[in-house]
């Protein structure tokens, strides 16, 4: 796996976001086209396993939680940026998503959720704000932010 491959994997899922509000019906429609057991998920998973254990991903660290921005918004990803968090029992700093955010929760421990949610897809729509927390043991989350836009709160 190489930064180009996993680039290609999420220009092939970005393209089927591409335009679709971000909304309950994308989470349920995202759970259950590319939740936990499809082809999707799991090459994902596999790809952010990868890239954090090779240091491509979440190559930075600070309050404990390991994070990266490996993709800044583009055409080719449809204008999502893309980043990859490595977080074990532990709450983020509070944030906005302006146009919302779509989130792949992707436990490495059993029974390790994200916001109170297992693994799967996690749809935040425009305005939404929250203080991103893994409870439960370690996860791997998944952003994919529309032009890239959050704003941290002070």
């Amino acid at each position: 796996m190489s930064p180009t491959q996993f680039r290609d994997q999420i220009a092939q899922l970005s393209a089927q976001l591409a335009g679709r509000p971000l909304d309950a019906h994308l989470d349920d429609w995202l759970n259950a086209q590319h939740g936990v057991g499809s082809t999707t998920y799991e090459e994902l998973k596999k790809s952010c396993q990868a890239g954090a254990s090779e240091g491509w991903l979440c190559d930075r660290e600070g309050g404990g939680i390991r994070y990266g921005r490996i993709f800044k918004p583009a055409p080719d990803i449809h204008g999502f940026s893309v980043d990859v968090v490595d977080m074990t029992d532990i709450a983020g700093p509070h944030h906005t998503h302006p146009n919302g955010e779509i989130d792949l929760i992707m436990p490495l421990d059993e029974g390790a959720q994200f916001d109170g949610r297992p693994a799967g897809w996690l749809v935040c729509p425009p305005g939404s704000a929250h203080r991103p927390t893994v409870t439960g043991g370690r996860a791997l989350v998944l952003y994919l932010l529309p032009e890239g836009s959050i704003t941290f709160t002070r």
